[in-house]
């Protein structure tokens, strides 16, 4: 699908115009064009790269093929971004990234996309709604876009923390036995959005520092504003990422207490046991001197059960007087 504005000191004055209308309208100094692009074939997305407005070949390649690294080009008359939207899945625990190839000039804007974006969902709605307050030039068109991709990284932000309280809930209720494999998981989700984070960060830096002429002065700061936006999101990925390592942490701790308990009532009983196993050892060797020699079977038990419950229950109060039970 291939959607075209043309815009007049900001006010729409056209829409979805064909290819040889928008070769015309380029022509025209006095209004600035967005061509948007998402799907489609190879072949349609270059008879607007390439057939219109005359790309350059490496960055319509660049463009066509998905790459997991953004970036930014500058060439002669535009400039050529590459960044990515995401979305996370909670109970999958996996992220999904969308990218948004940008291209910039002094009238125009072009993006393209695979797969339908809500920051450009959202950037058209805002145009039909109220074109000059994003529409005006097509760095406030971009920076509009941006905007929105960033505003959108707030509901997987949100999604991670539910996550990682519910599994700390996990830890602290005791119910902590299978959770090492989802918070491994979530913590690799976790590195993968501090990845992403990383370069787009470097990328809106250097917006905001007006490395680029195609970028008025007066719109450094709301450049500078996402560039706000972006470490903070790249301080709570980095939150994140401490939280689990913690989780993980207290959860090997937990486990290890637990496996120190049992050992210890395993070797309470085992010491317990020793009287029996000393006493039923020695009387159970072949010699006349089972006490008292000559008596019924019933008294001779007596003795043994009795003398072993003695010695039990002294090393029993033993124990106890120690504390070690």
């Amino acid at each position: 699908m291939i959607r075209s504005f043309v815009f007049n000191q900001g006010k729409l004055v056209g829409q979805d115009l064909d290819l040889d209308s928008l070769r015309l309208v380029l022509f025209d100094k006095g209004l600035h064009i967005w061509v948007d692009i998402e799907g489609g074939s190879d072949e349609e997305a270059k008879a607007v790269l390439d057939g219109v407005f005359g790309f350059h070949p490496l960055a319509i390649e660049d463009c066509l093929v998905l790459s997991e690294r953004p970036k930014v080009d500058e060439y002669e008359t535009y400039l050529f971004l590459v960044i990515h939207a995401v979305d996370y899945t909670r109970g999958a625990e996996e992220f999904r990234t969308s990218e948004l190839n940008i291209f910039l000039g002094k009238d125009f804007v072009v993006s393209y996309h695979r797969e339908p974006l809500r920051s450009v969902t959202a950037t058209v709605a805002r145009v039909l709604k109220n074109a000059p307050s994003v529409a005006r030039a097509p760095d406030r068109l971009t920076h509009t876009m941006l905007d929105f991709l960033f505003e959108n990284y707030r509901p997987v932000l949100e999604e991670l923390s539910a996550e990682v309280a519910e599994l700390e809930g996990k830890v602290l209720a005791g119910a902590s036995v299978n959770i090492l494999g989802d918070a491994i998981k979530v913590k690799s989700e976790v590195q993968r959005l501090r990845q992403i984070i990383g370069p787009q960060r470097e990328l809106i830096a250097r917006f905001a520092r007006g490395e680029f002429k195609l970028v008025r002065l007066h719109l450094l700061p709301y450049f500078r504003d996402l560039y706000d936006q972006i470490i903070r999101i790249s301080d709570l990925a980095e939150g994140y990422r401490d939280s689990l390592t913690n989780l993980l942490q207290v959860h090997l701790n937990l486990q290890q207490t637990q496996v120190n308990e049992v050992i210890k009532v395993l070797t309470v009983l085992a010491t317990l046991a020793l009287p029996i196993f000393i006493i039923t050892s020695f009387y159970g060797m072949n010699f006349g001197h089972f006490p008292p020699e000559g008596s019924s079977a019933t008294v001779a038990y007596s003795w043994v059960f009795g003398l072993t419950g003695i010695c039990t229950g002294l090393l029993y109060w033993w124990l106890k007087h120690k504390k070690w039970l």
